[in-house]
């Protein structure tokens, strides 16, 4: 793994000629369209000699003619944050921000993390991983009600469906089935939702959801107003530090690199339940890194700065 080492940029000639990638064909193509203007407008507003790039079928051969010298990944979902594009970046040779193939690849991969987590020794919830033949009877004699039916390798909370009754499970798999062909199903976890962002090796102050929605879903996180987002968190200060060390664990169990976010529940108990990372995190008017990072003094452009440097800490 990568060892995380801060080499701060003093000068914006030093990032070279940078290509911000955005757009994709992933099911998250509008919400990657808007981090992607917001990234390229605050490192344009820096002096960084950036550009848009909508990543389309041929964006290979746009890089490999176009003489970047590195490139800033706002891609979310499928071919830019599962380890599709950092792999053939390079195969380029050309530097990028954030995780690696690796991180990437496990960070998409709801059921690959959750068995690296496991392997650990860190909490995530049980599941099940089910198909077409699975009775629903057997999934609830072990795991209860309510549930959580997701699709593996999604984002967004793309497909997510919370399931109260026996006769809902059908459709709630049929719904998942059709964003990814492996469908997890786990305990539905009441409580705090939490998110943990990581830039260069420190976890940032935690930030709790609330939403009036049943739980934090696609139009909670980009299109509610009514979304609420706490940050201090208001857990107690040694509590919040405990879960904050819990989020650098997790992301380095994933191989996680330069900057990210962990999901995770706080249960009635107070026992934290480990859901996902996300490796190419939004970076919309709505998203939690930029909030995270408000709090510790860095604004939008700072943080989009801090977070180009991780392109110059990895060798191409």
């Amino acid at each position: 793994m990568l060892q995380e080492q801060r080499k701060p940029v003093n000068d914006a000639t030093e990032f070279g000629k940078v290509a911000v990638l955005l757009g994709g064909r992933s099911a998250e193509r509008e919400v990657s369209l808007k981090s992607g203007q917001a990234v390229l407008k605050a490192l344009c507003a820096q002096g960084v000699d950036a550009h848009g790039i909508d990543a389309g079928p041929d964006v290979l051969e746009v890089l490999g003619k176009g003489g970047y010298d590195r490139v800033f990944i706002v891609l979310h979902g499928r071919g830019g944050e599962d380890g599709v594009i950092q792999g053939a970046l390079e195969t380029l040779g050309l530097p990028y921000t954030g995780g690696g193939v690796l991180a990437s690849a496990l960070g998409m991969d709801k059921l690959r993390a959750k068995q690296v987590w496991l392997g650990a020794g860190l909490p995530t919830p049980p599941f099940r991983l089910v198909d077409a033949a699975t009775d629903p009877a057997t999934v609830i004699a072990d795991l209860g009600l309510p549930l959580a039916v997701k699709p593996a390798c999604e984002g967004s909370s793309i497909g997510v469906s919370r399931v109260n009754q026996p006769a809902e499970f059908k459709a709630a798999w049929e719904r998942a089935a059709r964003c990814d062909a492996s469908v997890l199903v786990e305990p539905w976890i009441g409580g705090g939702e939490y998110t943990g962002a990581v830039l260069q090796g420190e976890a940032l102050p935690l930030i709790r959801l609330e939403t009036p929605r049943e739980f934090y879903d696609y139009e909670a996180k980009y299109n509610a107003d009514d979304t609420r987002y706490h940050c201090p968190c208001g857990l107690p200060p040694a509590q919040e530090a405990e879960l904050q060390r819990l989020v650098l664990q997790a992301f380095k169990a994933l191989a996680g690199y330069g900057w990210g976010r962990v999901d995770f529940l706080v249960d009635a108990q107070q026992r934290p339940w480990l859901l996902e990372v996300n490796t190419v995190p939004g970076m919309t008017d709505h998203s939690l890194v930029p909030m995270a990072a408000r709090t510790v003094g860095l604004d939008f452009q700072a943080l989009v700065w801090r977070i180009l440097e991780t392109s110059m800490e990895r060798p191409a």
